[in-house]
């Protein structure tokens, strides 16, 4: 049994209230309009105000007796993922902090840039957003085939190249950018950079509409002669000796990939609940109809509650700074369909009710594929498990 510390639980009442208030309403006003909601947003200054949440969860600006910043908590991170996206997902990946690329400074930066990127993260007095960008068009589960290039230039990195589906991109004030020296030398040539905004030749090309997960922007960027500092190389160039690079990508996943996975279990929850309210309120008497949705929803909460402890498991190994390639994998390969079937089985419960477009499970069903597709396809993730299964090299 987990014992929560009271700084965790409260940080979940107010997700919870924060979800029922702002991030809810948030998710449905986008899903009608297409749009994710404004950088401007008063909800996102409300969460700045209040110490910055995402912040806090990653513990960027929380500090012990003695003034020192404490260290990534990775359970309140995983526990905050499932109860904020039992709301609405792609609101909860709007929300201000640093992201993917705060992940990636605690895989590859030296203390020194960790300070410098996350510091402006302890200011309250606005949002801010960190991202990373890895996916292009070339290149989404295979990350190996990137193709962006990075150049010495004198002193600098010159970067040329284009990426896709960069979660809060276009407001972020930094970008954690992947490229390679040389696409020749495979995993070994991969670098990563912070491209700071305002950077010369990191354009916007534009932001998505997508079918689902609408809540939050996905922008494509062009690096056309982006010039950035050697101090923004992460890690430094010792950093990337024997794949360095490459393994700093793969462990940025292993720290994301089961908070990715909780999520899901997040909207599971939240379609178990939609048709538990609607079997009470049509179904309030015994009967066989009752009954048969009663058995298929109690199947389908034993599934989330397994989802469940396979996240747990995954960072509770990251929590003690144990391997947990095979445990996050496993995590993010077992929960995208079992939380497909809790929302298939609420709307075949709900039927008529549940798939009108102003309804919230009808919503739920287009914003489930992407737990597939992000943090790396299912097929990665069985690529992943077998190799770890028969002690092979890791390569995807």
């Amino acid at each position: 049994m987990i014992e929560l510390d009271p700084r965790t639980r409260e940080q979940l009442a107010e997700v919870r209230e924060l979800g029922r208030t702002y991030m809810r309403p948030m998710g449905l006003e986008s899903d009608r309009t297409g749009d994710p909601p404004p950088a401007d947003h008063p909800f996102y200054l409300l969460c700045s105000r209040q110490g910055g949440l995402v912040s806090r969860v990653l513990g960027e600006n929380e500090r012990d007796e003695d003034g020192a910043a404490l260290t990534w908590k990775p359970l309140r991170a995983l526990l905050t993922a499932e109860e904020s996206a039992y709301w609405d997902r792609g609101v909860a990946l709007s929300l201000p902090g640093p992201g993917l690329g705060g992940a990636a400074l605690r895989s590859l930066a030296t203390p020194e840039q960790r300070a410098r990127f996350l510091a402006p993260f302890a200011d309250h007095s606005r949002a801010r957003w960190g991202a990373m960008a890895m996916t292009e068009p070339g290149a989404g589960s295979d990350v190996a085939r990137i193709q962006t290039r990075a150049r010495r230039d004198g002193s600098d990195w010159r970067l040329d190249g284009a990426k896709m589906f960069c979660s809060n991109g276009a407001r972020a004030e930094w970008v954690v950018v992947w490229a390679t020296v040389d696409p020749a030398l495979g995993r070994e040539g991969h670098r990563a950079f912070v491209v700071e905004r305002g950077t010369a030749g990191f354009e916007l090309l534009k932001i998505e509409h997508k079918m689902g997960s609408r809540g939050y922007e996905t922008a494509s960027f062009a690096l056309d002669g982006v010039r950035v500092p050697a101090e923004n190389l992460l890690g430094g160039e010792s950093k990337y000796r024997t794949r360095e690079g490459f393994r700093g990508a793969m462990a940025t996943f292993n720290l994301t990939r089961p908070l990715h996975a909780a999520q899901g279990v997040g909207m599971g929850r939240a379609a178990l609940d939609h048709a538990l309210d609607f079997v009470r309120r049509e179904y309030p008497s015994q009967g066989r109809r009752r009954q048969r949705a009663l058995e298929k929803l109690s199947a389908i909460r034993r599934e989330l509650e397994t989802a469940r402890l396979l996240c747990l498991h995954a960072v509770w190994l990251a929590r003690r700074n144990q391997p947990n390639t095979l445990e996050a994998s496993q995590a993010k390969l077992f929960a995208p369909p079992v939380v497909f079937r809790a929302i298939a089985a609420a709307l075949e419960i709900a039927g008529e009710a549940g798939v009108r477009n102003d309804r919230h499970l009808e919503k739920l069903y287009r914003d489930v594929k992407i737990l597939d597709i992000g943090e790396g396809t299912q097929q990665v993730q069985r690529l992943v498990i077998a190799r770890q299964l028969l002690g092979l090299p890791r390569e995807a």
